[in-house]
């Protein structure tokens, strides 16, 4: 069961989520800022990790995204950022930040889904 690491503060868009998910054989978790899904990935490990860029606490996206990429037991982990940040150089910085697809908000659910399953066939 491939474990799966929602990081999202609006609490619409982890239930969303969450309800998409629930239907294939996933175990899910949430976390509703960057500091809470860092300290939630390095315990769990997550296969995917779907990751807003901005939230409040100390950590945003980009920064958690880095921190997941540079850890040695989660080097298997994908990050798939979900955000309204849609400029060019948002997506460029997400890439940057070691992630490994950008998905703009507004998403379909059907969007991340196929997502998730592409990564799923490509390990």
């Amino acid at each position: 069961m491939k474990k799966i690491l929602i990081v999202e503060d609006h609490i619409d868009i982890r239930k969303l989520l969450k309800m998409t998910l629930e239907f294939d054989d996933f175990e899910i978790h949430e976390a509703a800022t960057g500091d809470a899904g860092w300290v939630l990935a390095q315990e769990l490990q997550p296969d995917i990790v779907l990751l807003d860029v901005m939230m409040p606490g100390t950590l945003n996206g980009l920064d958690v995204c880095r921190r997941i990429k540079s850890a040695p037991g989660m080097r298997h982990t994908k990050v798939i950022m979900l955000t309204a940040r849609v400029q060019s150089d948002d997506r460029a910085a997400g890439f940057a930040a070691g992630a490994d697809d950008y998905l703009m908000k507004p998403f379909s659910t059907l969007q991340v889904l196929e997502t998730i399953y592409r990564m799923e066939a490509a390990q």
